[in-house]
């Protein structure tokens, strides 16, 4: 009972209400309209993820939006995955709107002859998709008809299949312990309405249980819950409201390099098949941000935060130092609002707090003379006065560790 009003209470659609941060609205269903501060979320996000994925060996990739069905009739997704591509006609020609980007990204690849030694390539998308979901199981950010993904589609040699698997659950593993998720894993296996060999699913899958197993993970097994063309390891995680979520997968594919003929040219100067390795950290950004709004109860990392700071002035006389004190925290990036508006101290306060402020500085004469700030930090109230300058310092180090 007490859980479910705590689900209750942290329902990540009135806190997006309540932070300004999205809406949604009759003139386009299950599509989420994002407001500034909710863009600051996703972008800050994004950021973190780039950053990552550049320091191991990731390019960053776009693809088409739309393109034509012929595509995923050639992948397999026209037969497997049909119901939920959206599809149209544009001067009598079949196109639909992407649904994924890993049939999109093959083009990437064979647009030129690479060679061993350019293996692995790994590529990342920030992509923009379109899935037709049934009406019935469409929540608020959770599943809607068009997310953002964080996708990456690695071409590897079969004899990078460990290392690369290995390195992509570290990558993993480190983004959701970052939010404070407990991490699980999980095996899928071939499902019943699957294209390929047989001896080439149990090759994958034997693969995936290999990674699992020399990195000593924990996993159960999940029969049949594989995607079309390949078995998949499920990472999932429990927020603080104890619900699982399958945020990130790893699939294993050796049915689509065949589909497309691709090729690299080996030590000996012929041609061999990659494999590609499908892989999403977070999942979208929209069920993430859901996940992560009603995890923190709208009470969002600092580095998180659409806005960070709010500078409280206890009078008018005390603006000028007020505003100087914004400059200083804008100069180093920080996002900083000013709040000199004709109410009580008391009402300024309490709307911080209900705003989700990580950080409410209340200047007066005292922090005038002493240049210094007062500072009520989130959930901890006042926890008095600092040098503006070792402030700064502090909270840098949170920001860059990502924590609080």
């Amino acid at each position: 009972m007490k859980r479910n009003k705590k689900a209750c209470n942290a329902d990540h659609r009135k806190l997006g209400e309540l932070l300004d941060l999205f809406s949604f609205h009759d003139i386009a269903p299950a599509m989420v309209f994002w407001h500034p501060k909710g863009m600051i979320i996703i972008n800050e996000l994004r950021n973190y993820i780039r950053e990552l994925q550049k320091e191991r060996g990731y390019l960053e990739t776009a693809t088409p939006l739309l393109v034509k069905k012929e595509l995923y009739k050639i992948s397999g997704h026209w037969e497997h995955y049909q119901e939920n591509i959206w599809s149209l006609k544009i001067e009598n020609q079949a196109f639909a709107l992407k649904p994924m980007s890993c049939p999109e990204t093959v083009y990437i690849y064979a647009s030129k002859i690479r060679s061993y030694k350019d293996l692995p390539l790994r590529f990342s998308e920030f992509g923009y998709v379109h899935r037709r979901e049934k009406s019935g199981v469409l929540t608020g950010l959770f599943r809607v008809y068009g997310f953002i993904q964080d996708d990456a589609h690695i071409f590897c040699r079969p004899d990078q299949i460990f290392t690369e698997i290995n390195n992509v659950l570290k990558l993993l593993t480190k983004i959701h312990k970052t939010f404070n998720l407990k991490t699980s894993f999980a095996l899928a296996t071939k499902p019943s309405k699957a294209m390929g060999d047989l001896k080439l699913w149990k090759k994958a899958e034997n693969s995936l249980e290999f990674a699992l197993k020399k990195r000593k993970l924990r996993y159960e097994t999940r029969p049949k819950d594989g995607a079309f063309y390949g078995p998949k390891i499920d990472v999932d995680v429990e927020d603080s409201l104890g619900r699982k979520w399958t945020l990130a997968t790893i699939q294993l594919d050796f049915q689509i390099p065949s589909k497309f003929n691709l090729f690299y040219i080996d030590q000996k100067g012929k041609k061999q098949e990659p494999v590609i390795i499908h892989r999403s950290s977070i999942g979208s950004f929209e069920r993430f941000i859901g996940i992560l709004l009603e995890h923190y109860n709208g009470s969002l990392p600092f580095w998180l935060s659409p806005v960070q700071i709010w500078i409280i002035p206890i009078g008018k006389q005390h603006t000028k130092y007020a505003q100087d004190a914004m400059k200083k925290f804008i100069k180093n990036n920080y996002r900083c609002e000013l709040k000199d508006t004709n109410e009580t101290m008391s009402k300024k306060i309490r709307e911080g707090e209900i705003q989700k402020i990580p950080y409410l500085l209340v200047l007066g004469d005292k922090e005038i003379n002493t240049q210094t700030v007062r500072i009520r930090q989130r959930g901890k109230g006042d926890i008095g006065a600092i040098n503006i300058e070792k402030f700064i310092a502090k909270i840098k180090t949170d920001a860059d560790n990502k924590r609080f």
